[in-house]
């Protein structure tokens, strides 16, 4: 989440679990690969983390989720839930549902250069687009390109 998942609530959730998986907060492949910050960092206690990746290109993210992988981050998760509209306008989160081939493209993209897990954090549906029938054929869309977990 946004603004609130950052390093010092990771280690706040790490004094409560030991091994729970943490998630940071999205972070755009652009951020990434232009920002002038270090947007990959953090603690060696906060293991096991995933980097939370938002973006729609699949290149940009292979680019990414190697980088992350380099890193020593433990999972690469990509964000298709986050319901923002500035994050919509951006062609990441939630608006990605209504296109399961590019997010297919792009999770075969990033495991295709990364040996680490790739999954996907989705919502159950999105606008009228929300049925039982969506989500199944979303998922088994997604799925076929080696996604553990959504």
């Amino acid at each position: 989440m946004l603004d609130w998942t950052d390093r010092h609530c990771r280690y706040f959730l790490r004094l409560l679990s030991r091994n729970t998986l943490l998630y940071t907060e999205m972070v755009t492949t652009g951020a990434i690969i232009h920002g002038k910050g270090d947007y990959l960092a953090y603690s060696e206690e906060e293991h096991p983390v995933a980097l939370q990746l938002g973006g729609s290109d699949p290149a940009a993210l292979a680019q990414c989720a190697k980088l992350a992988e380099a890193r020593g981050y433990d999972e690469i998760n990509l964000n298709v839930g986050c319901p923002s509209d500035r994050v919509q306008n951006g062609m990441f989160g939630a608006c990605l549902m209504g296109n399961a081939q590019l997010v297919a493209d792009c999770v075969k993209a990033m495991r295709d250069v990364v040996s680490i897990p790739v999954t996907v954090k989705t919502r159950i549906g999105i606008d009228d687009q929300d049925s039982y029938e969506f989500l199944c054929d979303f998922i088994n869309t997604v799925s076929g390109k080696g996604v553990p977990g959504f």
